[in-house]
């Protein structure tokens, strides 16, 4: 593998490994990082973790304020919603301090989403770290007062007294709650604003209200089998200065379907990527609107592997067309 500097690359030798080996052997690392957790909480992650011989998790600017957030952080959906009673609780605990410690710091939810806050307010009295995480949460009512509730019951369920991203979810109800939020923010409860969609039948709608307000984030579905947001929703967030969190960057699933039992392309070793997981982020990670990904994660070894996305090189206009003509061409 040729390289400018031409010392050794820390990714050389992993473009045949599968993502079940890499994950095996990141696994061994989490392990061990749990066994040594009686020490104390996580270490900050807005400046990220540089490992020995690793290099750093890639950040980029919130442009409306300049703040660098990792690229890579996780979402909550449906796996955080446990009792913390339940034995697979203990795993979500590591899963958090691990993103932390390894150089991540965006974590989404949701009141949507079971008990995920609840979930994450005591992973967070448990581990400490609340000042690392950049957290993000959704309004997902309707009605003023039922939205301004729903922000107190998740304050509450945190365990914080401020959030750093509240969004309007779905855009429901979208010029009530950003009223609200941007009290909130005014009270100083709430730093950033934003609005979520991962459904293609509300495209026009979310367009029209990104033209119309003035927003620090939004929140959009888009992967490797799912572009259509870069037509119009991507170019018009560069164009107003706003940040993009990426959704479903797996494609609830299919990416990986698509990929099972198959080697990673030997190229692949040219964007420094040794997982499917690392090549399905990177190619996200490519589009220059693209601010953080939010890849659903719940053990561990996900959050290693993903974090890797975010290290070393990342793909240029010409190496992203290529992912593409592989990924569509693969039966």
């Amino acid at each position: 593998m040729k390289q400018s500097d031409g010392k050794a690359h820390p990714f050389a030798g992993t473009r045949t490994m599968t993502r079940a080996q890499f994950l095996r052997l990141a696994a061994r690392s989490a392990g061990a990082l749990a066994a040594s957790s009686v020490l104390g909480p996580a270490r900050p992650a807005l400046g990220a973790l540089n490992e020995a011989g690793r290099a750093p998790v890639l950040r980029r600017p919130i442009p409306s304020s300049g703040q660098l957030l990792p690229v890579i952080g996780a979402g909550t959906a449906v796996v955080y919603s446990l009792d913390p009673g339940e034995a697979k609780f203990a795993v979500l605990v590591e899963t958090v301090r691990t993103l932390l410690a390894h150089g991540g710091a965006v974590i989404d939810t949701s009141p949507t989403y079971g008990r995920a806050e609840q979930s994450l307010g005591e992973i967070f009295r448990r581990i400490g770290g609340r000042e690392q995480a950049f957290l993000a949460t959704k309004i997902s009512t309707t009605g003023e007062q039922a939205g301004i509730d729903s922000v107190a019951a998740s304050l509450r369920d945190l365990g914080t007294d401020r959030i750093d991203l509240l969004q309007v979810h779905n855009i429901r109800d979208t010029a009530v709650h950003l009223r609200t939020i941007r009290r909130l923010q005014d009270e100083g409860k709430v730093r950033y604003s934003g609005i979520t969609t991962s459904f293609r039948n509300t495209y026009e709608e979310y367009e029209r209200i990104m033209r119309r307000e003035k927003l620090d984030f939004i929140q959009i579905d888009y992967a490797l089998d799912n572009r259509e947001a870069e037509e119009r929703i991507l170019p018009l967030a560069r164009e107003r200065g706003m940040a993009v969190l990426i959704n479903l960057p797996f494609g609830r699933g299919r990416l990986f379907a698509k990929a099972r039992g198959r080697a990673l392309p030997p190229w692949a070793e040219e964007i420094d990527c040794g997982s499917w997981a690392q090549f399905f982020l990177k190619f996200v990670l490519a589009h220059p609107a693209v601010t953080a990904v939010i890849p659903g994660t719940d053990r561990p070894e996900y959050a290693l592997d993903n974090l890797n996305a975010a290290r070393g090189r990342i793909p240029d206009a010409r190496m992203r067309e290529r992912m593409l003509r592989y990924w569509d061409q693969l039966g």
